[in-house]
C-alpha cells in the first residue's frame, strides 16, 4: 500500500510529465512552422516518451492500491527566439525534471517504501539519458551556430529518432 504523501507527490509528478509532454509538442509546433520536419519529429518522440513516464506512474499508483487524481495542465510557452533556445530550454527542463525525481526518490527513501526506492531507480537512470540527450544537441547546435547547412543536416540526423517502449523483464 502507498502512502497517501507519496501518492500526492506521484500524483503531482504526473502532471509534470504531462507537462512535459505538451512543452514537447509545442516546440514540435515550432519547429513544424520553421519547415524544420526532423526538428519537429524528434519532439514528437519526447511526447511518446513523456506518455510512457507518465503511464508508467499512474500503473504505479494503481497497482499500490493507491488513487490516481488529475490536475490542470500549465500552458507551455509557444515562442522561442531560435532552435538552440528550445534545446536549451528544453535541457534546463530536464534538469528540472530530474530534481522532482530525486526529490521523489528521497520521499520513498524517507518513508522506508522499497517498492517505490525500486521503481523510481529506473526515472535516475532514465533522467541520465535525458540530460545527456539534450545537452548533445544543444552542443551541436552551437557548432552549426543555429543555420546554414549545419542545420539541415541536423534535422535530417534528428527525424532518423523512432520512439520504443523500454522492454522491462
Amino acid at each position: 500500500m502507498i502512502s497517501e504523501k507519496l501518492q500526492d507527490a506521484i500524483n503531482e509528478q504526473i502532471n509534470r510529465e504531462l507537462y512535459s509532454g505538451y512543452l514537447y509538442l509545442s516546440m514540435a509546433a515550432y519547429f513544424d512552422s520553421m519547415n524544420l520536419p526532423g526538428f519537429a519529429s524528434f519532439m514528437k518522440v519526447q511526447l511518446e516518451e513523456e506518455r510512457f513516464h507518465t503511464m508508467k506512474f499512474y500503473d504505479f499508483v494503481n497497482e499500490r492500491g493507491g488513487r490516481v487524481v488529475l490536475k490542470k495542465i500549465a500552458q507551455p510557452p509557444v515562442d522561442f527566439d531560435s532552435p538552440v533556445e528550445v534545446f536549451e530550454l528544453s535541457l534546463k527542463h530536464e534538469q528540472s525534471v530530474t530534481k522532482m525525481i530525486n526529490e521523489l526518490m528521497d520521499l520513498a527513501i524517507a518513508e522506508n517504501d522499497h517498492a517505490a526506492k525500486s521503481f523510481l531507480n529506473w526515472y535516475v537512470d532514465e533522467q541520465v539519458e535525458e540530460e545527456n540527450t539534450m545537452n548533445g544537441i544543444v552542443n551541436k547546435l552551437k557548432m552549426v551556430g543555429g543555420k546554414g547547412h549545419g542545420m539541415l543536416m541536423m534535422d535530417n540526423e534528428l527525424a532518423t529518432r523512432t520512439f520504443t517502449p523500454p522492454n522491462e523483464n
